[in-house]
């Protein structure tokens, strides 16, 4: 019989935390927000009413929080490479957050010419060994797209594969170090957006507006995927239908993204 050696390493509490820029030169933490609202009117994909409401009211807020927010509308996939690129050679803050919002399917977003970039091709531009500014750094990205057409009823139910492991999780084991993604739905299901906006980004705003914006990450994204599953159901044509936003990380620092000023201090 094998044995199974290992010994102990004494971890300090600080060590559990990612560090925060001293008082003395403060950098802004930055953000990107890229939304497809209207799409070349050659193609098939239908205009997405209420997107552009998600994103005005995401710049205003991040903005008050003090992040550092560029906004772009119904872009190219060669301009969305070119803008995550120019970013990799920006000066960064304590965190780097970006929110994406268009049509899409596992793994892709469309462009404005209903083409799809890969996700993974946009994370990796903010990688350690292309972005040194943000090597050791929380990136947060928050994906309101659709990642298949299946609907979600709300209901459990017993089954053997949604969707296979080569189409869903198999797409982020390679995330860059530090890094914290969360999506409006499930793997293999659609996410909802109406002329008010999305029920996920408009959940994320309203948490953001509210004291829970000073909530540990963990604990707000549990909080924004607890509201949008039991709070919310679809109208119109898909009367019901639900929706579960889905977390993937390898952060393994607690990291509060909108702190209470004692907590910046400490």
């Amino acid at each position: 019989t094998g044995s199974l050696l290992g010994r102990f390493i004494s971890v300090s509490t600080k060590d559990c935390f990612f560090n925060l820029q001293s008082s003395s030169r403060v950098i802004k933490s930055r953000a990107l927000i890229i939304v497809m609202s209207h799409f070349d009117p050659r193609i098939k994909l239908s205009e997405r009413k209420g997107a552009q409401r998600d994103a005005s009211r995401l710049f205003r807020i991040l903005s008050k929080l003090n992040y550092e927010v560029k906004l772009y509308i119904d872009i190219t996939a060669e301009e969305i490479t070119q803008i995550y690129e120019q970013e990799s050679r920006e000066e960064q803050g304590d965190c780097f957050l970006s929110i994406l919002s268009s049509h899409g399917e596992e793994g892709a977003i469309f462009d404005f010419h209903g083409r799809p970039i890969k996700l993974m091709q946009i994370f990796d531009m903010l990688s350690s060994d292309k972005c040194r500014a943000l090597a050791g750094k929380p990136k947060l990205f928050f994906i309101q797209a659709c990642r298949g057409t299946m609907l979600d009823e709300g209901i459990q139910v017993e089954t053997d594969s949604v969707v296979s492991p080569e189409d869903s999780i198999a797409h982020y084991l390679t995330i860059p170090n530090d890094t914290t993604l969360m999506f409006a739905s499930s793997p293999g299901y659609s996410a909802f957006l109406n002329l008010a906006g999305s029920m996920f980004l408009q959940t994320l705003c309203n948490l953001l507006e509210a004291e829970e914006r000073h909530l540990e990450l963990t604990r707000l994204l549990t909080r924004i995927s607890y509201i949008v599953a039991y709070e919310f159901q679809a109208r119109g044509q898909h009367q019901g239908m639900k929706e579960m936003p889905c977390v993937i990380t390898n952060m393994t620092r607690d990291f509060y993204p909108f702190p209470k000023r004692e907590q910046q201090a400490s």
